[in-house]
């Protein structure tokens, strides 16, 4: 005898199994003609039918109804009447055990203001998740996207491009192989090489991916730049914010002007376009080119100003600074480059060295002219130190110091106020002669190829010789020399601070592919071609 509680149990399971099979089947609802056939049922001419929440619409079907499967035919729509999702086609197969629906030709798959438009779509509604292949589009009230395949998972909002994946919007063409959509926000990360052009020409490329925020113009790239027609920005992690004109990189950072000749690079950096002005810190290098050589130059800090105004254009470096230009070469705690006449100006310490010739200052200010050193102004507590062929040093002081250069060497040097000098004179260049003292308010000194030739003394110089054999150790150096040749800058120190990440110089980019591809005949069609030629021919 079985238990009346157990048999209320199973009964209670019975109902709710049959009440969900019920609810699970698909359902005719209309059809103006329905004929028997072998297995299934036909239905002809506004034909309704409904499965769950949703209302299926077509010219005809084919019902199987022990299978609860359907194919549609003609005017296809399907509407789900709890959510917003829409589709219709020319064709389709919807399966109401599995609730997948496969939908063929001329597909339109609507999501409030997200449309896909494309010619496969397979679309699982208990998931939620349609998958398009054999090209498809996307379009809202933003962008438009395409790609040979896609997934659109609906709950998410989000769409995944693979392959040949194309973004258009106002002011942007991105093209890549994956993409990640999100349609409410509307933004998109991509993964491997991302190639933008923006419709004023920029171009903004990435080789790891990107970040793109389509609505509010934010922008991040991974291993990438951005090139306008006079700037070109790189860095391992790149920010650009397009509506306040602001870039900011991470890691292996680059800067070019490409009308000031003029490239920085460093660990971090920032660059404000509408103020032409940026940033860069972290072990920083400048290198300015020129026609025939290039200055390099090495700071913790640097800060560059362009402008329209030439007056307003500048470079400045801060501590640390060190630099070289041909056979020039420099360092001191902080710098100053002023475009508009072309003169460097070096402070705290500078210190400069040409040939076997060391010159300092309290302050020191170069112009570059015809893209070579022309003079060097030396300020407060000047002085210039000379070493000859067998080791002694030439040696002159003085209140302020003028350096003219001829081929990038010292050609004169003019000292005014409390000059005093130290020369040794040689014969030939092996034998010291003796050594000259002078005192002198105004000195000219004359040099070829970086060797002391002349002197003039000016306004009643008071000077003295002595030989060898009397002279002093003491004697052969003024108050405050300091060789300090160890400290000169080398490439190898300028190397060894910031050695510039090296890239490719024609990397792939989908914007240099051909829209078309011709495919290559088989060696099978081209051996009947020839065939069919000869035939000709005979």
């Amino acid at each position: 005898m079985i238990k009346k509680p157990y048999f209320l149990l199973c009964l209670f399971f019975l109902i709710i199994i049959q009440v969900s099979v019920a609810q699970n089947v698909l359902e005719i609802q209309n059809a103006e003609l329905l004929q028997g056939a072998t297995g299934f049922e036909r239905l002809l001419e506004n034909v309704r039918m409904k499965h769950q929440n949703s209302l299926i619409y077509c010219d005809s079907a084919h019902f199987y109804r022990n299978e609860n499967k359907a194919i549609l035919y003609g005017n296809v729509r399907i509407e789900d009447q709890n959510d917003p999702i829409t589709t219709s086609s020319r064709y389709a197969e919807y399966d109401g055990n599995t609730k997948i629906a496969k939908l063929r030709n001329n597909v339109v798959f609507k999501n409030e203001s997200t449309t896909l438009y494309t010619d496969f779509l397979d679309y699982d509604r208990s998931t939620g998740i349609a998958n398009y292949f054999n090209d498809g589009k996307v379009i809202d009230s933003t962008n438009v996207l395409t790609s040979n395949k896609g997934v659109y998972e609906t709950s998410l909002e989000k769409i995944t491009f693979t392959d040949n994946v194309i973004l258009i919007n106002p002011d942007y063409t991105l093209k890549t192989n994956f993409l990640i959509y999100k349609t409410v926000p509307k933004t998109s990360e991509t993964i491997g090489i991302t190639n933008i052009v923006s419709k004023d020409g920029e171009k903004l490329n990435a080789q790891k991916g990107s970040f793109y925020d389509t609505e509010r113009k934010i922008f991040r790239f991974f291993d990438g730049d951005v090139e306008t027609e006079t700037t070109k920005v790189y860095a391992e992690t790149l920010y650009y914010d397009e509506n306040q004109k602001y870039f900011e990189g991470r890691v292996n950072v680059s800067l070019l002007n490409k009308e000031r000749n003029i490239e920085i690079f460093g660990e971090e950096g920032k660059y404000w376009e509408d103020r032409k002005y940026s940033i860069v810190y972290g072990n920083s290098l400048v290198r300015k080119y020129f026609e025939t050589d290039t200055l390099f130059m090495i700071a913790d800090t640097l800060i560059s100003q362009d402008s329209e105004n030439a007056e307003e254009r500048h470079l400045l470096a801060f501590h640390k600074v060190q630099l070289i230009k041909s056979g020039l070469h420099g360092k001191s705690d902080s710098l100053a480059y002023i475009y508009s006449d072309s003169t460097m100006h070096l402070y705290n310490d500078p210190i400069l060295w040409d040939n076997k010739s060391q010159i300092s200052a309290d302050s020191i200010r170069f112009l570059i002219a015809n893209e070579e050193i022309d003079e060097v102004h030396l300020i407060q507590k000047a002085f210039s130190v000379t070493m000859d062929t067998i080791g002694n040093f030439n040696q002159m002081k003085g209140r302020k110091m003028t350096g003219y250069f001829t081929d990038q060497k010292i050609s004169k040097l003019h000292i005014q106020g409390n000059g005093e000098s130290i020369y040794f004179d040689l014969i030939g260049d092996s034998t010291m002669r003796g050594m000259n003292k002078m005192l002198c308010a105004n000195i000219i000194m004359f040099f070829d190829d970086g060797k002391l030739v002349k002197t003039n003394w000016l306004v009643q110089p008071e000077g003295s010789f002595k030989p060898p054999h009397i002279l002093e150790e003491d004697e052969k150096q003024l108050e405050g020399f300091n060789w300090r040749e160890s400290e000169k800058p080398n490439m190898e120190i300028i190397n060894s601070w910031r050695t510039p990440k090296k890239r490719e110089e024609n990397e792939f980019n989908f914007f240099n592919e051909p829209d078309a591809l011709i495919p290559y005949p088989k060696e099978e069609e081209i051996q009947k071609l020839l065939k069919e030629k000869l035939n000709k021919r005979e």
